[in-house]
């Protein structure tokens, strides 16, 4: 699954940006995560870049790292009819087949979506540490470094056998769903 986050800037740095659609004014992170909520890959940059642009930042030579990756669910914003170069360009340069999750137009707010949640979860996952709450970092190398600390403590306690609780209703709908899957499985 791959998404973005915009985040908001403290202070100056490199590569800040405005997303005219969110109404921020920072840098975007876009995250590619397993099934379970793994990071693969994360790229941060500019909030001014569109995500269908990000994506390719965080697919290039994606099948070298994770020759196995063969199917990437993302939402509308990566895919349309207009401009189809992001789903063509992945298939041909990266052997990867990118598949939209289509969401309810008749719903507004936020929505679960099927296996899109597990992204959507990770972004609740880093948004506990205070250092990833906003985007204090100078370089998008350090943002990017960051949010690969955070995900390793996160899976150190897994080993270590702490209890990781859900918090929220988001976070305990994700928890459910996950829970459901491995019976299925």
């Amino acid at each position: 699954m791959l998404d973005s986050q915009s985040a908001r800037s403290h202070q100056g740095g490199e590569a800040i940006g405005y997303d005219a659609g969110k109404r921020v004014r920072g840098r975007k992170r876009h995250i590619l995560v397993d099934t379970c909520g793994l990071v693969l890959r994360a790229v941060v940059h500019s909030a001014s870049v569109q995500d269908r642009a990000g994506a390719k930042r965080v697919l290039t030579g994606l099948h070298t790292l994770f020759p196995r990756v063969g199917l990437v669910w993302v939402d509308g914003g990566y895919v349309n009819r207009v401009d189809a170069g992001l789903v063509g360009w992945a298939r041909h340069a990266e052997n990867v087949e990118i598949v939209a999750v289509p969401r309810n137009a008749d719903v507004k707010g936020f929505q679960v979506l099927p296996r899109r949640w597990v992204v959507e979860r990770t972004f609740s996952w880093l948004g506990r540490c205070r250092r990833l709450a906003r985007d204090y970092e100078r370089k998008t190398a350090h943002a990017e470094a960051m949010i690969k600390v955070a995900m390793i403590r996160l899976m150190a306690a897994r080993l270590a056998g702490e209890a990781v609780t859900p918090h929220g209703p988001i976070e305990t709908e994700a928890a459910r769903r996950l829970a459901d899957d491995l019976k299925n499985e």
